[in-house]
């Protein structure tokens, strides 16, 4: 293990976020506050509670989850789309570093832009709600996987990308509908039964649906099945980013 190659790419990925770190930190908390602006005021004036929790707070795992996504997901493939963009990757590819140790620089500070993100918008939401976290070992626990396992998919989005455009449509497009259609702002449980049925394809709901057990002990889905939904998830991207590595896949061309 090449321990000195995968802190080198670590501490850069990590310096780019800290000289943007203003940047970086203000749009998570200015989105946070318009989220409440619209959602726990107009909704919420109309819904008091959800399964016994008030509606404000109801929403912050949702609110949580919707942002480390998108961000692992950006600050991953952005970091490996750039080498490879400007034709420097190929200076990595050729340093005495094996693919474990680039992808764990890479993704490992993805993943920690994402974590640090996340709870500031948690230090954010509750300046506006009263929370309680039932289960915070649990909670940092969801947060690290969740963060991990998109980090991972945005190194795939990154390799796979052909151009800037391509970065974003993965997250547009897919990630932020299946967020807002799989019980990030209600319970699935207030849907019809034909769409309660439906939902359950959302894997996204296994997400939510674990991490907001965490805050609230109230889940959609039992939280042994959502710990398996991420896990299964993680390791899944992991093998596909061995596969592209083993082959040369979007990277040696």
């Amino acid at each position: 293990m090449n321990y000195l190659g995968f802190w080198a790419i670590f501490r850069f990925e990590m310096a780019r976020f800290f000289r943007t770190i203003f940047e970086s930190l203000a749009s998570p908390v200015i989105s946070t506050s318009l989220y409440f602006v619209v959602f726990g005021t107009a909704i919420g004036s109309r819904i008091q509670e959800v399964e016994g929790v008030s509606y404000g707070a109801f929403i912050v795992p949702g609110l949580i989850k919707l942002t480390v996504m998108t961000q692992s997901i950006s600050n991953a493939s952005f970091g490996i789309y750039f080498p490879k963009f400007m034709g420097t990757i190929f200076e990595v590819l050729s340093a005495p570093v094996s693919f474990v140790e680039i992808v764990m620089g890479y993704v490992g500070a993805a993943a920690l832009k994402s974590v640090i993100i996340g709870l500031v918008i948690l230090l954010t939401a509750s300046l506006f709600v009263d929370l309680h976290i039932a289960h915070p070992i649990i909670m940092l626990l969801f947060l690290i996987l969740t963060s991990i396992s998109f980090s991972l998919f945005g190194f795939i989005l990154g390799l796979w990308a052909k151009s800037w455009q391509h970065l974003n449509i993965v997250p547009m497009l897919v990630i932020t509908p299946l967020v807002f259609l799989g019980g990030s702002f209600y319970s699935i449980d207030m849907l019809p039964g034909v769409w309660q049925k439906i939902a359950l394809f959302n894997p996204v709901v296994y997400l939510v649906s674990g991490f907001r057990w965490a805050f609230f002990e109230q889940a959609d889905v039992p939280i042994a099945i959502s710990l398996v939904a991420i896990t299964g998830f993680l390791i899944l991207c992991i093998g596909i980013i061995a596969w592209m590595f083993k082959t040369g896949h979007k990277i040696k061309q």
